[in-house]
Formats: structure tokens, sequence, C-alpha cells
């Protein structure tokens, strides 16, 4: 049996997801991994005529528990092995990428959660690798991002630091210690969907571990399947979980200009709602 066999188990979170779903299953089969846990976070029954006869175990809260709840119900029924991959149901893994993921963590004792490469359907790459925004990179990004998404600040906020480092990986897939994503308890479960990622990778940063990237390991990502279902309600939920990102993070002077942080937000908000369709 591989390495990749006996060292990883895989949870997908899945919402309505089809054919990216059963895609998603093969992939990562033909990269070796044989434990995977679906939870269908949407309504009963969705899930399971997509995986056409694939071997998982499939777990059914019977309600969307939100991506990061999802998870951590899907880690309770995955088997114990020493590293868990987390991923979207609409990411198609590339033949080798887990255990080049596999191989970093050995290879780099201190990392907690190492991401891939990930690249969208037509080759552009997704810009999974970021920083943690400071206040005035945070700001500027929430306010120009939506009329001008190719600004100094969202570009900025989206890339590795100058070093190649950095602060968080995108939770739409990436492979982590077992023991060290329990030490924090998993997902924080107060976000119910989006920056849930960005947290959990701040709470291990703050437990002393690292976070980091390699170009190894490439996956694409079809992006929005599930949330296209309910585009409205996810970008309300994306800015009520920045806001709490904020509140939980921010301290000293920062903390004291949280409110304006609040109301950058909330105007941030508005604009998108009037300026993208939305269901």
């Amino acid at each position: 049996m591989s390495e990749v066999a006996t060292d990883v188990a895989a949870v997908i979170v899945d919402f309505h997801a089809g054919q990216a779903l059963d895609d998603c299953v093969d992939s990562l089969h033909a990269n070796g991994v044989t434990d995977i846990v679906v939870v269908e976070n949407g309504e009963e029954g969705s899930t399971l005529p997509a995986l056409s006869g694939q071997h998982v175990v499939l777990v059914v809260p019977k309600l969307n528990l939100g991506y990061g709840r999802g998870a951590n119900r899907g880690v309770a029924a995955a088997p114990v092995r020493r590293y868990l991959l987390v991923s979207n149901p609409d990411v198609v893994v590339h033949e080798g990428a887990v255990a080049a993921l596999v191989e970093y963590l050995d290879q780099h004792p201190n990392v907690a959660i190492v991401g891939p490469q990930i690249v969208r359907p037509d080759g552009s790459v997704y810009p999974s690798q970021r920083v943690f925004p400071n206040f005035w990179l945070a700001g500027l990004h929430a306010l120009l991002a939506p009329l001008w998404p190719g600004n100094p600040f969202t570009r900025r906020y989206k890339s590795p630091r100058k070093d190649g480092s950095v602060d968080w990986v995108s939770g739409a897939f990436f492979l982590a210690r077992r023991d060290r994503f329990e030490e924090v308890g998993g997902f924080d479960e107060r976000y119910f969907m989006f920056v849930e990622d960005m947290a959990l990778c701040w709470q291990m940063r703050e437990r002393g571990h690292d976070i980091a990237a390699t170009p190894d390991a490439l996956v694409t990502h079809i992006e929005g399947v599930s949330r296209a279902r309910v585009s409205r309600a996810m970008l309300i939920a994306h800015h009520r979980s920045a806001m709490r990102f904020e509140w939980q993070t921010a301290s000293g002077w920062r903390r004291v200009l949280a409110p304006i942080a609040t109301l950058v937000l909330g105007l941030r908000l508005c604009v998108v709602l009037v300026i993208r369709p939305t269901t």
C-alpha cells in the first residue's frame, strides 16, 4: 500500500456539486487516497446520486452546516491518519499532487498546513496563497476590489510575501497534520462560510506553527459550482465572516479602529450587492 493511502484521510464538503464531486473523488483515488469522507451539506439525498458508486463514507447531517462545521464533522468520521486532506467538491487533483504535499510535510516538521498551486480550468493561477491583511491593506482592498479588481492593494493581499512565504492558504484544498488540526479545535465553527481558512491558519500561527505552499502539487479548482446556487446569501456570509475575523484578531490600536473596519465592510457589501447580479 502506498504512503499516501496509509498516511492521508480526505474530507470533502459537498453542496450540490454534482458531476464535479464525482470527478474530485476520482482524482483523489487516482492519487492513492482511499479513505474519503464526503459531507452532504445540501438537501438530504442530493450527494449520493453524484457519486456513481464511489467508495466513500457519506456523512448526512440533514442541514447545511457551513463549510467549517461540515469539514469538522467529516474529520470526526474519518479514519485517524497522520495527515488530513480537506477539499472543495469542485477540485480536480493532478497526478502526484497528494504525494508531493505529503513529502513536503515530511520534510518540514514545523509546517502544520501546506497548500498546492491552484489553477482555474483555463490554466490561470488562482490566488490561493495570501498574507494576513493589516488595517490599511484590508480597508483599501475592501473598498477598491469591487470596482477595480486589479488594484495594487488587492494584488498584495492575494500574493505570497516577497520572500515567497505565505500567511494562509485557501481552504479549497490543503493538507494538514491531523494532530495540529485537532490541537486548535479544527475550523472555528462561528464562521459559516468564507474566512474559516484564514482563521484556521491564524490559530496555527498563534501556536507557533508554520503555513506553506508548494508548486510541486497542482490542482484545478472550478470556482463557484456550489455557491452559485445561493450567491446573494454567500456574499452576505463572506462579509459577515470578514467582520468576525477583524474583531477576533484585532488588538491594540487596531481594536479601537475595528468599528471603522465594520463600517467599511458594510459599505463594500452594499456596493457589491448593487453591482453584481445575485439570486
